[in-house]
This record gives C-alpha cells, structure tokens and sequence, in this order.
C-alpha cells in the first residue's frame, strides 16, 4: 500500500463518466455516473480499492464530487447508498438533489 504521505487528488473523468480518487499515481477509488434525459446527473455506484480501505477515500471521493456537482449547477439522483448516506449526513452549499423513493441495487 502506498505511503500515507502520498498525494490524493479527485479528478473528473467524462470519458469513464466516474470520478476518480488517487493516492499518488495509483488508483485507489471511483463514483460512477450518467446523465438521464432530465439532464440530472445519477451516481449509482462508489467503490475503493480494498488495498485503501479504512483511510477514508470514499468520504473525500464523494465529497469533492459532490461540491463540483454543486459548482456545475447540476441535480444530482443518488442511488449509491454511500453517495446517499453522505448527503443525507453532510449539507453541500448550493447543491440540488432530487431523492429517489429507493436506491438502486450496486
């Protein structure tokens, strides 16, 4: 596992249409999401490398996705339950979401 010293940094990836969080040049997690054809933005899936598991990457992953959805205007669905939880238990100034009535399975 790389040093914990190492760099994390988010980035955007439209051509993956995820998220991507890396520990120096490794990558060690993503959020997945689509547009639907209401132009709302849905993240169904969040996933960490167990090699990185208990550093607390998914947290920073998902709050950095979320504070650039709120950035770009967009609505965001969410369907993962951990992408769910976040908002549910962390407030994102300016962000719009739209609830589903249930998650979506992984």
């Amino acid at each position: 596992m790389p040093h914990s010293a190492d760099q994390i940094t988010v980035t955007r990836d439209e051509t993956q249409r995820r998220y991507e969080i890396h520990v120096g040049d490794v990558l060690a997690g993503f959020t997945s999401f689509r547009t639907d054809s209401r132009g709302r933005v849905l993240f169904p899936h969040t996933e960490v490398d167990p090699a990185f598991k208990g550093r607390g990457l998914a947290t920073e992953l998902v709050a950095q996705a979320m504070a650039e959805a709120a950035e770009r205007g967009d609505t965001v669905v969410p369907h993962c339950p951990f992408v769910s939880r976040y908002l549910r238990e962390n407030p994102v100034d300016g962000l719009d979401v739209d609830w589903p009535d249930q998650p979506h399975p992984e």
